[in-house]
């Protein structure tokens, strides 16, 4: 782990605890245990968010690219979920293993990579597209004091997601990869980068590619946004299991504002603090104590872990027998 890393993970750690320890905590741990088993359906539930978000990659796929398909797309896609939930590196690490777990099933370098790179894009612009769908409900009941400012921060932490993945677009567009093995090269030195540099130029190319394939691209970008959507369900069962239930309308505005704060903190590992934050600030909009809504936001880390270990697990198993194999 970099100094950086270690950096913000420490900060999100200290913020994660200030705003448990500035409510009542045997309140929130009793909520979580009045949830009890419930956990385990909002888990099973996860996965169907999941399994569109494969299903948005493996879109991508050229039809004679590779053989796994889906069975693969799935695979790399709980690897990179469990990865930016629960690793260090956060959400620069989970595309990373995605690719490389791609590669590893007998896919090429250049069109894993493309596919994993342009479906990270797609879903965070379909990510920002929810967002504004939760300021938009927001905006229709804007009727107290508190919801102009909310409003304000929830287009905030928007715009800073779309400024993101607006520069992270450009720069694909302009041979992101060529740009950083040449720059590897500039500050490395003292050894042969030509063939690295290739592929980099063949990743660029690829990823130009599948831009141009308007079919796929699209069908990536809805299947991503509804992945966004019906995520929509966890915020609502877990809600009901907590014992403080609210209305599916209550719960798309939570969830997609929720989400987009969470987005704006992609550099602390998981959001750590950065997303019991949000649902802090975001509790009075569904009529939530803050208690509950620190509560619903512990419950979704108790998702993470449930879905994410076992999904590291599998990662490192992969690695030490082969993956064709698992």
């Amino acid at each position: 782990m970099t100094r950086t890393a270690r950096w913000l993970l420490g900060a999100g750690v200290v913020l994660f605890v200030a705003v448990l320890l500035s409510q009542d905590l045997p309140a929130i741990l009793a909520m979580l245990v009045h949830a009890g088993w419930g956990l385990l359906p909002v888990t099973l539930f996860h996965l169907l968010p999941l399994l569109l978000d494969a299903w948005a990659i493996c879109v991508l796929f050229e039809a004679e690219s590779h053989r796994g398909g889906f069975r693969d797309s799935l695979l790399a896609r709980w690897v990179g979920e469990s990865a930016n939930s629960l690793m260090p590196a956060g959400q620069l690490g989970g595309p990373v293993l995605m690719a490389r777990h791609l590669t590893q099933r007998g896919m090429r370098m250049d069109e894993a990579a493309a596919a994993i790179t342009v479906s990270t894009t797609l879903q965070t612009f379909a990510q920002i597209v929810f967002a504004l769908c939760g300021v938009m409900l927001l905006g229709a009941q804007a009727t107290h004091l508190e919801y102009p400012a909310l409003r304000t921060s929830a287009l905030i932490a928007s715009a800073f997601l779309a400024v993101q993945v607006g520069g992270f677009y450009l720069i694909q567009r302009r041979g992101l990869f060529g740009k950083l093995m040449r720059a590897a090269r500039h500050f490395l030195g003292n050894r042969d980068w030509s063939q690295r540099i290739a592929e980099a130029q063949a990743i660029d190319l690829k990823v130009a590619g599948t831009y141009r394939r308007n079919g796929a691209v699209t069908a990536s970008f809805l299947l991503s946004l509804v992945g966004w959507i019906v995520g929509t369900g966890e915020v609502f069962f877990i809600a009901g299991f907590l014992g403080t239930p609210v209305s599916w309308r209550d719960a798309l505005l939570l969830e997609s504002l929720g989400q987009a704060i969470r987005g704006a903190g992609f550099a602390i590992p998981g959001a750590l603090g950065v997303q019991e934050g949000g649902y802090f600030l975001l509790a009075p909009l569904a009529g939530l104590p803050p208690d509950a809504a620190l509560a619903l936001s512990l419950a979704k880390r108790a998702r993470e872990l449930l879905l994410g270990l076992p999904g590291l697990l599998y990662l490192r198993v992969a690695r030490r027998v082969g993956v064709e194999g698992v």
